[in-house]
Parts: C-alpha cells; sequence; structure tokens
C-alpha cells in the first residue's frame, strides 16, 4: 500500500530579502518591505510530506517520531528565532525566500530519509502564501 504521512512544525525567524547585486533602490522596489535593512520576521508552518510503501506487518510506513526528530534538529534547533540571513551558514550566500528555505530544508531532510521515501516540503509564510518543494 503506498501512502503518505505528514507531520507539522512551527518555528519563527528573522529575514531580510535582498540582492547584493542589486541597488538599494532595485531591491526596495522589487522586494517592498521584505527589504527591511532591520529585518522583518515570520511565524512558519511546515509540513513535511512522507511516500512509500506500507510495512505489512507493522502498518508504518515510518515511524512519526523519527520524523519528528529530523525536523526538530535539522529545522527548528538551527531556524527558530534565528536571523536567517545573518546566524544561519545555509543562507550566508543564498537569498532567504520561502522557496529557497523549502529548498534548503529539503535538502536537509533528504539527507536523514531512507532512499524508499519521496519527501515533499510545504513551508508557510502567513496563512496565505506557502511554498512546496519536492525535489525536482
Amino acid at each position: 500500500m503506498r501512502i503518505s504521512v505528514i507531520r507539522k512544525a512551527h518555528f519563527n525567524a528573522a529575514h531580510r530579502l535582498h540582492v547584493p547585486a542589486w541597488s538599494e533602490q532595485e531591491n526596495k522596489d522589487y522586494f517592498g518591505l521584505c527589504n527591511n535593512p532591520n529585518y522583518h520576521g515570520h511565524n512558519y508552518e511546515l509540513e513535511v510530506k512522507v511516500t512509500g510503501e506500507c510495512d505489512p506487518v507493522s502498518g508504518y510506513l515510518i515511524d512519526m517520531k523519527d520524523v519528528k526528530d529530523m525536523i526538530e534538529q535539522e529545522v527548528c534547533e538551527p531556524f527558530d528565532h534565528r536571523n536567517l540571513n545573518l546566524d544561519v551558514a545555509d543562507f550566508r550566500d543564498l537569498n532567504p525566500t520561502a522557496e529557497n528555505i523549502a529548498y534548503v530544508i529539503w535538502h536537509k531532510l533528504r539527507k536523514r530519509l531512507d532512499a524508499r521515501f519521496d519527501l515533499a516540503v510545504r513551508l508557510c509564510e502567513t496563512p496565505r502564501n506557502c511554498v512546496e518543494y519536492h525535489g525536482q
């Protein structure tokens, strides 16, 4: 039986959307309030979806505690209550857009997850603005 499980998590982080190669005005015009030089924050909602073949004996696809622990170690501990631009090495040279944050999270979790599973990451900055990454 092919099935998916979804684990939700939450973290708070600050960031500034900024392209160093652009002028201050170009950045302000393109990113608006998200280009605030003093940064701004979000209450991020994360959904991690693991898909694969359910074990016919245990009835589990994967132990949800393992998924919870991966998310805690790879996402919540390094990102929560941090300035993504300044405190998280992954974003020193990568603009911390929601798209790029989801991409980074997917790669961190993919390294820890058995290859037999498919992985998708959904990240919401606000209740209305979400991105999803499946690894393509």
